[in-house]
């Protein structure tokens, strides 16, 4: 069962850090770390795949034959299969490759992005996970940063329908790090 462990309001949005299993989060759309192809074997792609059905491998193959591969940073959006939710939002993080090939910009732009997508599509709630610390290596005590700095500006650049933001972790030491940046101002 999923757990809040820290909320902060900033502005008129709810930031909130929960320790559980994002695929249960009764949210309008959840976040997925996803590769280029959204192709999702492995890692939390692979579990909300699992967990959601076919349909959305189904949708993610007819997007990427429709627009082609999606772009470090950017996302596509299907919709929530068998999950609570009404959308899935696939955000390709970058493969962590020391620091030096653009990695915190392009980390920044997929969190971004997928808040951005969320608002063009007028939802009020939003479940993201530790979007490329896992089998793509971005060391989380650098990703965390990243993370609460995307939604910061994110909110105090735009008028948002969002109100509920949450990020969702799954792994206890993750939590840690995530606690040690969650005080955002």
């Amino acid at each position: 069962m999923n757990k809040l462990v820290k909320e902060i309001k900033l502005s008129n949005v709810s930031i909130k850090l929960i320790h559980g299993d994002i695929t249960e989060e009764k949210v309008d759309a959840i976040v997925n770390a996803a590769n280029s192809r959204l192709q999702h074997g492995g890692g939390v792609a692979g579990i909300i795949s699992k967990k959601g059905g076919p349909t959305i491998q189904k949708e993610s193959n007819e997007y990427v034959k429709k627009f082609g591969s999606i772009e470090t940073g950017n996302v596509a959006v299907t919709s929530g299969g068998n999950l609570k939710c009404k959308y899935i939002i696939h955000a390709v993080g970058p493969v962590w490759q020391g620091g030096s090939n653009n990695e915190e910009t392009l980390l920044y732009r997929a969190v971004y992005n997928s808040l951005k997508k969320a608002d063009e599509r007028g939802l009020d709630s939003i479940a993201l996970p530790a979007i490329s610390t896992g089998i793509f290596g971005y060391p989380i005590e650098k990703a965390t940063k990243v993370y609460f700095s995307a939604t910061h500006d994110f909110i105090r650049q735009n008028p948002t329908s969002l109100r509920d933001i949450r990020f969702v972790i799954y792994d206890e030491k993750y939590l840690d790090h995530f606690l040690k940046e969650f005080d955002i101002k």
